[in-house]
């Protein structure tokens, strides 16, 4: 009977061969890329990260909590899930992103051509490389900011936060201005309405109980709806903060980036086991070249 094997036959025998022959290389490889991998790294200039939280209120209208009784949300509530999903998306928006660069001048701070074509494009990546907004599991909202002044980062971390309450105003206002052109256009009709039913009330008295409680029913109808009107003109007029603000950004005092231990030991090990490749690729092509010749 056969013996048979099993399991792995590599011979061990072979990569010690192979060290041997071949440590000194690699010395000098581990020591140059050692010593490229430190230059690299200390020529990264470092970047400071600043982090503000907030937690989104309640998305409740300001206006039912105040002058409907009958409303049972509180617009004081802290959001639910929904109001925080909005909340990530106004912080992440393009018109967040307009407002902070100008009030930044970001164009000249990131050092980009103001004449360069590709400008925008330019200043949109490095915008999105440096500010990042992620959910925390509390459903708060965090807007952490990277940049190489660690004032800065914090300044423009703060301005978001509190930015995020101009832009929902203006979202608000913009809805609300015209909700209020459509009530105004609609309660004009309704009293000229209510006029000439008056009239004809006065025309033809025999008909007065049908005209009176028409009016009665459509003076009942523009009551609820400038009731309405006066809840869309405090909507459109509020000056309401939509966060609960947790945490303001300060500057940071160690720098968040690069990892100079991590940069130093992935290039120098890189570089090594690169080396390993090459050197078993060369020697592979070699033991085939000599077979061809031999046979």
């Amino acid at each position: 009977m056969s013996d048979k094997s099993f399991g792995n036959d590599y011979d061990h025998n072979t990569t010690i061969l192979f060290f041997k022959k071949w440590w000194k290389l690699l010395m000098w490889v581990f020591i140059i890329a050692l010593a490229a991998s430190i230059v690299v790294s200390l020529l990264i200039t470092p970047r400071y990260k600043s982090t503000a939280t907030l937690f989104p209120t309640n998305s409740n209208r300001l206006s039912k909590a105040i002058m409907d009784y009958h409303y049972s949300l509180d617009f004081m509530d802290y959001g639910i899930e929904r109001d925080c999903e909005y909340c990530i998306q106004i912080l992440s928006s393009e018109s967040m992103e307009r407002d902070v660069c100008k009030r930044f001048n970001l164009i000249e701070h990131y050092g980009i051509n103001p004449n360069d074509p590709h400008k925008m494009f330019k200043l949109h990546e490095q915008y999105r490389g440096n500010v990042n907004v992620r959910r925390t599991e509390f459903l708060g909202v965090e807007v952490s900011v990277l940049d190489v002044d660690p004032q800065w980062a914090a300044d423009m971390a703060n301005f978001i936060a509190a930015n995020y309450d101009t832009v929902c105003h203006r979202i608000h206002h913009a809805r609300a201005c015209n909700a209020a052109d459509i009530m105004q256009g609609v309660c004009a009709q309704m009293e000229q309405e209510i006029r000439d039913l008056q009239d004809s009330l006065r025309r033809t008295p025999q008909y007065q109980l049908g005209i009176t409680q028409l009016i009665s029913e459509k003076c009942h109808e523009l009551a609820d709806l400038q009731t309405r009107a006066a809840q869309t003109k405090v909507d459109m007029d509020e000056n309401v903060s939509y966060k609960f603000m947790l945490d303001e950004a300060v500057p940071a005092d160690k720098k968040a980036y690069p990892k100079r231990i991590i940069i130093v030991a992935l290039g120098t090990l890189g570089a090594v086991v690169m080396c390993i490749l090459v050197l078993l690729l060369v020697g592979s092509s070699k033991k085939e070249k000599d077979f061809v010749h031999q046979n």
